[in-house]
């Protein structure tokens, strides 16, 4: 895996998960972005925060975690140099790398355990996007 600054967050529902994540990241330069325990909190602050670091280039990568992935997802994809994907499986994060450049990964911890969000991980930071024929359609995404 190459090395790269990831930003990581999630808020009450993924908290437990995005712990265990982080574990796994070394090499790489991790930030968090909290939230850091089980207190309620809004998931579209953490996504946002996490969106504008993207955006600035202060990571080149990001991880979101809330329960379901879904609210998450939404929310980062409102930045347009986001393209932040919701996977459940190592092909799904495959995919969302080779053909759509994703650079946010999206995980929801009450859907998915940590052996499945992990291969997630893995397969997320060592996919590379295949440009070619994707390229002029990711292009477009950013364009919307």
């Amino acid at each position: 895996m190459p090395t790269s600054t990831i930003v990581i967050a999630a808020d009450h529902g993924g908290v437990a998960l995005k712990s265990q994540l982080k574990d796994h990241l070394q090499g790489h330069t991790v930030i968090d972005l909290g939230t850091h325990d089980a207190q309620s909190v809004d998931y579209p602050d953490y996504a946002r925060d996490l969106a504008e670091m993207i955006a600035s280039g202060q990571a080149q990568k990001g991880i979101l975690i809330c329960g379901s992935g879904i609210g998450m997802s939404i929310a980062a994809n409102r930045e347009p140099s986001v393209r932040a994907a919701l996977v459940g499986d190592r092909f799904a994060a495959q995919l969302a790398r080779r053909h759509n450049d994703a650079n946010v990964l999206c995980l929801g911890a009450r859907l998915i355990g940590p052996d499945m969000a992990l291969d997630c991980v893995r397969a997320f930071l060592e996919t590379e996007f295949e440009g070619g024929r994707h390229q002029r359609r990711v292009a477009k995404m950013s364009a919307l």
